[in-house]
């Protein structure tokens, strides 16, 4: 009888709400006490973090699954089990996300300053100096790129989704894949060599980077803005199609607005695929100390070079030239921030509603 009543008990109660945190938060400290006195019985003095937090992680995934086995049954006990692991897998992938924010931002606050974005570093051997003509650069380049490659992708993506068929599109769909995978130095050289045949050897100039950049771009471009377009319903095609809209014009009225949240997105993406490229600017764009607004004409400084150079040829003011390129990294980092917020706001702008 008692044992009748023990099997219908369990698997029917839940276990309160505090448990769980009661549980992590025992485990944890548990793990940590005994790390200190491993630490301290020893000579190094020094306490690990990542054993604690396997041991703490480990145990409280353990107990929890087996408290909740025993009252909550095998079921809710394995939802548990799972939940652990899938939080604790979000936990370790974002673990160096915020590092390495975290250490970007402390490293360059030091030089986050108001000369930083007003200065060149022409004359400049030491202290002082800025950025402004790497980030004007970067700008125009990137921009100058973003021109070329969105409507060419956006073109090629509507061909792929819309009108093509047979070989053509496969060979398309093929060439888009394998330049997704082209190694950035390549796209440099491409552009390096095309600009050598028509202004000849040692040309530098931000348009070449500019078309280094669009090759990266475009299949990422097409590759984003294909699957957006295939996921919009067939339904709204047919039913323009049913009011007599052309092809052509229901691509443009229809599917495009619809997808339009992917697509920018998909494009912002891209940007920031491109937007920390160094190898292939160094080759066609160079680098110069000076300010330079032609991408037509010269050397043009971009924000990877920037902190490139600023790290591999270091003056005699080391530090300096360590402080400038933290903060010309902060300055990228935050560039792409803005760019994936212009994003979101043109999807929650533009979209179609409902």
């Amino acid at each position: 009888m008692t044992s009748q009543v023990t099997s219908s008990f369990q698997g029917t109660a839940d276990l309160p709400k505090w448990v769980s945190p009661a549980m992590l938060l025992a485990f944890f400290m548990g793990s940590f006490t005994l790390q200190v006195m491993l630490a301290s019985s020893t000579e190094q003095n020094e306490l690990n973090l990542i054993p604690v937090a396997v041991f703490g992680l480990v145990g409280y995934a353990v107990a929890l699954y087996a408290l909740s086995r025993f009252v909550e049954g095998r079921r809710k006990a394995t939802d548990r089990l799972v939940t652990i692991l899938v939080t604790a897998a979000f936990s370790l992938a974002l673990i160096p996300l915020l590092s390495l924010a975290y250490t970007v931002v402390q490293n360059g606050a030091a030089r986050f300053d108001a000369e930083f974005f007003t200065f060149s570093m022409r004359n400049i051997v030491g202290e002082g100096g800025g950025a402004l003509h790497a980030i004007i650069g970067t700008l125009e380049i990137t921009g100058i790129a973003t021109l070329i490659s969105v409507p060419i992708g956006i073109m090629a993506a509507i061909y792929l989704v819309e009108y093509g068929r047979g070989t053509i599109a496969r060979l398309v769909t093929f060439f888009v894949d394998v330049m997704t995978g082209v190694p950035s130095i390549v796209a440099g050289l491409f552009a390096y060599a095309l600009f050598v045949i028509f202004f000849g050897p040692g040309v530098r100039m931000g348009l070449g980077g500019a078309i280094a950049l669009s090759v990266l771009m475009i299949p990422v471009v097409i590759r984003a803005t294909e699957e957006m377009l295939k996921i919009v319903p067939n339904e709204l095609r047919e039913a323009a199609y049913a009011l007599g809209v052309p092809k052509w014009l229901t691509v443009i009225k229809v599917v495009l607005p619809t997808a339009l949240a992917g697509i920018a997105t998909g494009v912002m993406i891209s940007i920031a695929r491109v937007i920390g490229e160094t190898a292939p600017l160094l080759i066609i764009a160079g680098f110069t100390a000076s300010m330079n607004y032609n991408p037509f004409d010269e050397r043009m400084m971009t924000l990877p070079v920037f902190v490139y150079t600023s790290y591999a040829n270091q003056g005699v003011d080391m530090q300096s030239y360590v402080d400038r390129a933290w903060a010309g990294a902060l300055t990228l980092m935050l560039i792409v921030m803005v760019l994936n917020l212009v994003a979101r706001l043109i999807s929650k702008y533009f979209s179609p509603k409902g």
